[in-house]
Order: structure tokens, then C-alpha cells, then sequence
């Protein structure tokens, strides 16, 4: 069936005006209204206004101009019904073939801060989906386009078949359609059930919607017998782990997805060139560095046991030295900025290895969410900062400045440690890690054994723990590998009795008052 008129009424006008010209060209009548109307005339395409169309004209401001039958009629009304078509005619009603429609700004709208109550009401679209939903149910005769990004290839369509689009691909636009129009719905239900009148969003909605769009099915989930698909957010932060771009190498797998981010998040928050390398979800080594060369090869030996079959990530381009050094390993993972030419040249001899591009920045999810049973955990991402105004020294010994370099480098490597972390660090490096204990003694003990296994003294070096120490024990532990300086969030009821262990030991203890349990 030949698409002979198309309505348009966009918000988000990108590509609006090529598609119409385009349109036109292939002889589709152009309905419009208010601002696309004026978008479209402007640029000298012919548009017949909808309320000359209906012959009813907007009022209300604008709030109801699509509402009405002969819009209605001509989007519903089935091509392959005697009685539809018969009543479309007595009531003259023409057929609308495409609708090309995009809604009110409301989510851009809700996020800005000064956003209130009245503001989000007013940009919350009532025609726009309407028409949305009429032409996905009547799919089989009217196509839907509200993603500026399906315009090429339904034009590149429309041409190849003589201005028809197959029923395939009315059905993909239809689905497209109601997914576009549910997720709007969504934002405006969790905007709206969190806030009463007047009053502003708190930011957790009493329902919850949740849209996310399937990126790719996977093999299988976590082990095996499970099965497993990968969901991407519609709005990614910048430089978020999803928006990356493979390169090279096999599908990603669940846990690869898993670790993977758990390395990107780690690295792009460092300041310093550095390397992070992740083994089921912990960094098992981390440095700094001049190169990417050698930020590796000292992330590398803090556990080169760990660090096989491991994801690794930079947070600097990859060059061609640096790729030909980690040949020397097994690496499931590379995730860096951007990769020299020749990087991607000899990574290419070993196709398996999966190559990831990630742009940096600073973006992050909007709220962090945990699966238990029956039901969903919901907060806001651990994103605090550690500010020289909140780093507290408790103890007589001051730590010095390398130290406390050290220190910083230690406490954000254990924010990404399963808990309870220790991470021992020394000039721009891990020594030691120690994740996933119950007793935070024992994690202390697994850190330190896992330096002399690699042959890294711990004498002089410095210590973090991602949450306080509730007894001396732990420190202890610490004191006797030979640390010099200590950094943990403080705020136990045994504090006094760790200090003054800290002080017994000649060790400088700095509390940061801020707590990296990760579960």
C-alpha cells in the first residue's frame, strides 16, 4: 500500500525538514501543525495545517489540535474493512498512511533543577501519543516514526518499493511505537507518584517503571544452566560502560559484561594515567604510570595469577608497545579510551581477545538497583568524593606526602573492592588485595599473603580499608607487615582503641568518614 500522506509533528526536530523534502518528492501529501507546520513552510515544502485538515481550528493553546475524529478516523480506519472504509467516506475522513510524531520534552524537562510541578505538567504530551498509539494498533496500513533515526532506511525503503514499506517493518515501527510511548508514560508515573502538589520529586517514585532496551541476547547468564540478555538505558551517561563499542574479538559474555564495567568504573575515575585489572568483579592489581606500558606491567605483577584470563582497562590510549605486552598474557577484556592503529594491529593476532572503546567522562547511573526476592533495591550510585576537607589524621604520626598519594590511590581501589576490602598500595600501585572476607582480619591476612606471593615487601607501604575496623585485631595484622600509614572511614565504637593501636605502632591513620561497603 503507497504512502500517499504523512503527518508530522515533531519535538525533537532533527532531520524533520530532509524527511519532508524528501517526502514530497515522492508525491506524500504533508499534514502538520504549529511550530513543524512553520519548521516545513519555511524551508518550502507544502503543508496543509491540521486545522484546515479538520477544519477545526488549535485552542486551548495548543493543547488540542490532533484530537479529533478526521485525525483519528483517517489513523484507525482499516483499509481491509467495507465498514471502516464506508464510514470513513460518509464522514469524510481521509486516510492518514505515516505518522511521524515525537512527544513533549518532559523528561528533559523534570531534569532540571529549577523544574516545578506546573513546569512538568505543561510538557507532558496528550495528542502526540494518542496519535503514537492509534497508528501502532492500525499498523498493518499506517507506518509510525518517532525516532529521527529510522528515517533513512523507511525512505531508503519507500523508494526501493515504490513508496510502501513492508508489513515487517510496520510491525518493527509499531513496536518501536508503543515501547516509545510506554517509557514516556513511565518517566511521567515515577515523576508524578514521587512528588504531591507543590512539593518537589524526591527522587524515588512510590511505583517504580523501569525502561530498558534489549542490546544483545547472550549465550548464557552467570553459569551455563542459565539463560541471560544484555538491557542498555535509552539516556547513557557520558563515558558509562554500556556505550562502548567492540572492536575486536567474540561475543561478550554475562560475567564479561559484569567485570568489565567493575574495571571501566575503577579506572576512569582515576586522575593519573593507570591500569586496572579485574577478576570476578575485584581489581587484583592497579597502577599508575607515565605509559600505558608500564602502568600495566606494575598492575600486572601485584597478582599475576589473578590477573589470567582477566579484564584489563586503561584509562589512556593503547599503544602498539603496550598491546604487544599484553600478548604475553591470557586476557579476556581490553577497555581503553582509543587504540593506536598499530595497538589494533597486533591485538588483531589474537582475534579472540575482546576489544573494547570507551569514550571517558563522568557520567553514572541514576540509581544503583539490587534484585532480592519478591522485590528491588534501590539507591543512589557511590559516587563520593574524597575532599581534603573531609581526610581527618587521628593519630600522633602524620602521614607524608607520597604516603597520602598513596593513601587516595588506596581507599578508591577498595571502593571497588567486594567488602570487606584491605588494599595494601606503595608509589602509584597495589600490593596486595584482600576482598570478600567476613571477618575483615582475614581479608587483611589474604592481602598480605597475597603480596609475599608475589614477592612485593609491604615494608613502608600504606593500607586501606573500605569500612572501619571494629577492633585492634586487623590493625595489628597490618602493623606487622610493616606499613607506615593507614586510611579507613573511622566511626566505630572501638575508634579510640584502633588509634591508639595505630599510635602503639608508630603508624599515621587518616579517617575519611566515608564508608565503600559493596556487596
Amino acid at each position: 500500500m503507497t504512502i500517499q500522506r504523512a503527518l508530522i509533528s515533531v519535538s525533537n526536530k532533527q532531520g524533520a525538514v530532509e524527511f519532508a523534502r524528501a517526502l514530497h518528492h515522492l508525491k506524500v501529501e504533508i499534514l502538520s501543525t504549529g511550530g513543524t507546520a512553520r519548521l516545513l513552510r519555511d524551508a518550502g515544502i507544502p503543508v496543509i495545517e491540521v486545522s484546515n485538515f479538520t477544519g477545526f481550528p488549535e485552542i486551548l493553546d495548543g493543547r488540542v489540535k490532533t484530537l479529533h475524529p478526521k485525525i483519528h478516523g483517517g489513523l484507525l480506519g482499516r483499509r481491509d474493512l467495507r465498514s471502516h472504509t464506508d464510514a470513513m467516506a460518509m464522514h469524510g475522513i481521509a486516510p492518514i498512511d505515516l505518522v511521524v510524531v515525537n512527544l513533549y520534552p518532559f523528561r528533559e524537562t523534570i531534569a532540571h533543577p529549577d523544574c516545578t510541578l506546573e513546569d512538568a505538567i505543561e510538557n507532558i504530551d496528550i495528542g502526540g501519543p494518542a496519535m503514537v498509539r492509534s497508528g501502532a494498533k492500525n499498523y498493518r496500513h499506517v507506518a509510525v516514526l518517532t525516532d529521527p533515526a529510522d528515517y533513512k532506511p523507511v525512505l531508503a525503503e519507500m523508494k526501493k518499493r515504490k513508496g510502501d514499506l513492508s508489513d515487517a517493518t510496520r510491525f518493527k515501527l509499531a513496536v518501536k511505537a508503543f515501547s516509545h510511548t510506554a517509557e514516556y508514560d513511565g518517566a511521567i508515573a515515577n515523576y508524578l507518584s514521587g512528588v504531591e502538589a507543590g512539593d518537589s520529586f524526591d527522587g524515588y517514585p512510590e511505583r517504580l517503571h523501569l525502561t530498558f532496551t534489549k542490546h544483545q541476547p547472550l549465550r548464557y547468564g552467570e553459569n551455563p544452566h542459565q539463560s541471560g540478555a544484555f538491557y542498555r538505558e535509552p539516556r547513557l551517561g557520558e563515558g558509562v560502560f554500556a556505550q562502548y563499542r567492540q572492536l575486536q574479538g567474540k561475543e561478550l559474555s554475562y560475567n564479561n559484561i559484569a567485570d568489565s564495567d567493575a574495571a571501566w568504573d575503577c579506572v576512569r575515575n582515576l586522575n593519573d594515567g593507570a591500569c586496572v585489572i579485574v577478576k570476578h568483579a575485584n581489581p587484583c592489581g592497579v597502577a599508575l604510570a607515565s605509559t600505558p606500558a608500564e602502568a600495566y606491567q606494575r598492575a600486572f605483577d601485584t597478582d599475576p595469577t589473578s590477573a589470567f584470563g582477566g579484564i584489563i582497562a586503561f584509562n589512556r590510549p593503547v599503544d602498539a608497545a603496550t598491546a604487544e605486552r599484553l600478548l604475553n598474557q591470557f586476557v579476556e577484556v581490553l577497555i581503553a579510551p582509543d587504540f593506536t592503529p598499530g595497538a589494533l594491529q597486533t591485538l588483531a593476532t589474537k582475534p579472540n581477545i575482546r576489544v573494547l572503546q570507551i569514550p571517558l567522562g563522568q557520567g553514572h547511573n541514576g540509581w544503583d538497583m539490587k534484585r532480592v526476592g519478591g522485590g528491588l533495591l534501590v539507591q543512589t550510585p557511590d559516587t563520593a568524593a574524597l575532599a581534603d576537607s573531609a581526610l581527618r589524621v587521628v593519630t600522633k604520626t602524620q602521614p607524608a606526602s607520597q604516603e597520602m598519594a598513596d593513601l587516595r590511590l588506596a581507599f578508591h581501589v577498595a571502593h571497588y573492592v567486594k567488602s570487606n576490602a584491605i588494599v595494601f598500595c606503595s608509589n602509584g600501585r597495589t600490593l596486595g588485595v584482600g576482598a570478600g572476607q567476613m571477618s575483615r582480619v582475614d581479608s587483611t591476612r589474604i592481602a598480605r599473603r597475597k603480596a609475599e606471593d608475589a614477592g612485593l615487601p609491604l615494608q613502608g607501604s600504606v593500607a586501606a580499608s573500605d569500612a572501619f575496623f571494629p577492633f585492634r585485631d586487623g590493625l595489628d595484622v597490618i602493623a606487622e607487615a610493616g606499613i607506615k600509614a593507614i586510611i579507613q572511614p573511622g566511626g566505630s565504637l572501638k575508634d579510640q582503641e584502633v588509634i591508639a593501636a595505630a599510635d602503639e605502632h608508630g603508624i599515621a591513620m587518616v579517617f575519611t568518614g566515608i564508608r565503600h561497603f559493596r556487596h
